[in-house]
């Protein structure tokens, strides 16, 4: 098989029509992979992209093909999909306010060009879920930058950016309504999506895990402060307050204690939002 990128956390290789997707232990935070693993994230990952896949398949086709079908030395954390021409654009919906959308917020009373009522907190549930764009650069040429639905418009056109805001939305309300029975509120998420040869889009890459949303435990959800996440944010957190580090390369090592909590959080997100017991 052909290596066609290698990225933050993922391998994509070319299997005759197909890729395989195939996700790492590696983690990133503020675009940078930090030198420790995650152990079993790479699985943890694509088992509940697979999952959420399943649960949202009637809201968006995705481009899953098979999950089994790959190399052995790949199995749970690989997946084989379908080619599509990948969207250019990030897009996010956030139902409360928290990091970035936070700052744009204190900063301009809006985030991506969408203005919020005043008072609100770190923290806040937002009135409405809003739609949050930002530029997708290609690696290492740079950090991607909000867009506002204008942008989306003009970059793309107006039916189209109309389907990226209602698609993304859309995941976003299923997503937080199948979260929410589960005692977790899903802050903000970011989905990737593709265009498909008949024209039509499908959800691709990792859908509402760890290391694409923000997840908090809804009984500990408290507005004014910082949240108990369940998510990497506590990873960024541990390099902001404990770290001198200057978000630069290269990243920091991550101490054991720091490690298992990390990898805590991932299996307890994932073993409340399926039910299922991590292996």
């Amino acid at each position: 098989m052909e290596l066609l990128h290698s990225g933050k956390i993922r391998e994509i290789y070319a299997d005759g029509e197909d890729i395989l997707l195939v996700a790492s232990d590696r983690i990133s935070i503020y675009d940078v992979v930090l030198p420790t693993a995650i152990p079993d994230k790479g699985k943890i990952l694509t088992q509940l992209s697979l999952w959420w896949f399943e649960q949202l398949a009637d809201v968006v086709p995705n481009h899953i093909i098979s999950s089994t079908d790959v190399p052995a030395e790949w199995a749970g954390r690989a997946v084989r999909c379908e080619r599509l021409d990948m969207v250019m654009v990030e897009c996010i919906a956030r139902g409360y306010l928290a990091g970035s959308g936070l700052k744009d917020y204190e900063r301009d009373g809006a985030v991506s060009g969408v203005v919020l009522p005043p008072g609100l907190i770190e923290g806040s549930q937002l009135p409405e879920p809003i739609f949050t764009p930002s530029s997708k650069v290609p690696p290492g040429q740079g950090h991607d930058e909000p867009m506002t639905y204008g942008d989306v418009e003009a970059k793309l056109g107006a039916e189209r950016a109309a389907e990226l805001k209602r698609i993304t939305l859309e995941v976003y309300r299923r997503g937080s309504e199948i979260a929410a029975a589960k005692g977790i509120i899903i802050a903000d998420t970011k989905i990737e999506l593709g265009v498909a040869k008949d024209g039509s889009l499908k959800l691709a890459d990792e859908l509402l895990t760890p290391d694409a949303a923000r997840f908090w435990s809804a009984d500990e959800w408290k507005p004014g402060g910082t949240q108990r996440y369940l998510d990497k944010q506590f990873l960024r957190d541990w390099a902001t307050h404990n770290t001198d580090w200057d978000r630069t390369e290269p990243g920091p090592e991550i101490p054991d204690k720091v490690v298992e909590a990390t990898r805590n959080r991932y299996v307890e997100v994932y073993e409340r939002l399926t039910g299922d017991k991590w292996r």
